[in-house]
């Protein structure tokens, strides 16, 4: 008797959770992490958002939901959007989910058949690909450099188009990179979308984390045509420091949305709704807290570009947002001591065995920028205390430099 069925042969597990995991693990063991690992914010959430939930359950709401999201929460997200992003959605243009990682599962799940391809730039986070193949589509993985910033480029977004294609997924700022697509780079994307009629995922997750005065915009926001193409995915976890209440959302075209609720409603059925509560509060109150944490990670971005840069063999972009960065370590890898372990290893993988070290010998947990789609690097998530951030530096540099030795 066969008892794995079969799809899962063409996914892995998340090595961001996994690893993280791992880092957690240690410290229980009382030993010295510091962990770049995790994509969560270190604040606490807001005190009104708490005091909503508690409420809420005073108030004994405690039952079951609609499917898509209470009617109060999905008038907030309707709200939301037409103040941040001139976008109007009717009510059942919403839907709410487990988290946004349900509702972009949900999205591909309604709209792909098996075959459809999905145009997924690299770096890409990493659930991206896995969702799609588990909806039995083919993810076609576009690599972009540290040149261009990360970002795919209208000849190439051309050249990756095939009668098959169905959705690009957009991810500004993105994770991992924190790289930003401009509204001026957006319009050059959306020529090649206009006249090939594709869809668009656009994932918002970290648009309010954006630093410099960078001016977010949304693909869906340039034209009534370009709205019809797009489902917008965004979420309370990143910008409101609410990633165990699992509340994501997404807004689209109906007749997407309704097929999600469908999936839905045979699968976990409402979001909790004592979260929900929460995320209504978030959405609807002093937007204070959004800014004040987005700087608090613009200042945390200044000192770890800058100590990353300054080590020999590691270069990183300056991120327009999200709170990751992801140094290449072209130089590191040519060392004579990284040369010597990757000869005693069977690891093929330069960036899980850069990452594997320096979690064993060094006590610090990174993912393996294989993960996200290229080797070269490694992801850091600077969502921790600056003096954390400067003992985990010193330690990769400790690192860079014993292989030089």
């Amino acid at each position: 008797m066969e008892w794995n069925a079969r799809r899962l042969d063409v996914i892995e597990p998340s090595p961001t959770l996994a690893i993280s995991a791992k880092a957690a693990e240690l410290k229980k063991k009382g030993e010295d992490i510091v962990s770049f690992g995790a994509g969560e914010p270190d604040f606490e959430t807001p005190t009104h958002i708490k005091e909503a939930a508690k409420k809420a359950i005073d108030k004994g709401q405690t039952r079951y939901t609609a499917v898509s999201g209470t009617v109060e929460l999905r008038d907030a997200i309707i709200t939301k959007f037409k103040r941040d992003n001139g976008l109007e959605y009717s009510r059942n243009q919403i839907i709410v989910g487990t988290g946004g990682k349900q509702v972009i599962y949900n999205f591909f799940l309604a709209t792909l058949n098996p075959g459809d391809e999905v145009i997924i730039p690299a770096p890409y986070w990493v659930s991206y690909a896995d969702i799609v193949r588990l909806a039995e589509g083919k993810a076609v993985i576009v690599p972009t450099t540290k040149e261009q910033q990360f970002r795919i480029s209208p000849d190439q977004l051309e050249k990756a188009i095939t009668p098959k294609t169905k959705v690009v997924v957009i991810n500004s700022p993105s994770n991992p990179t924190g790289s930003a697509y401009t509204r001026k780079e957006l319009e050059a994307l959306a020529e090649v979308i206009l006249k090939h009629k594709i869809m668009v995922l656009s994932d918002d997750i970290y648009e309010s984390i954006v630093f410099d005065g960078f001016q977010f915009s949304n693909i869906a926001m340039l034209s009534p045509e370009l709205k019809e193409l797009t489902f917008v995915t965004n979420g309370v976890s990143k910008a409101y420091s609410m990633t165990g209440w699992r509340i994501g959302y997404g807004a689209g075209p109906l007749e997407i949305i309704r097929n999600m609720d469908t999936i839905q409603s045979q699968s976990t059925s409402n979001p909790s709704s004592i979260s929900q509560a929460a995320a209504e509060a978030a959405l609807t109150g002093d937007q204070e807290c959004v800014k004040v944490m987005a700087q608090a990670f613009q200042k945390r971005r200044d000192l770890i570009v800058g100590l990353l840069n300054a080590i020999p063999g590691v270069e990183v972009n300056v991120p327009q947002g999200a709170f990751y960065v992801f140094p290449y370590l072209t130089g590191a890898y040519e060392t004579d001591g990284f040369k010597k372990l990757q000869a005693a290893s069977s690891e093929t993988s330069k960036s899980k065995l850069f990452c594997a070290h320096l979690l064993d010998k060094y006590k610090v947990a990174a993912v393996p920028g294989i993960a996200f789609g290229d080797d070269y690097a490694l992801r850091l998530s600077y969502a921790m205390g600056e003096e954390d951030i400067k003992k985990g530096v010193s330690r990769i540099s400790d690192m860079v430099r014993d292989f030089s030795l």
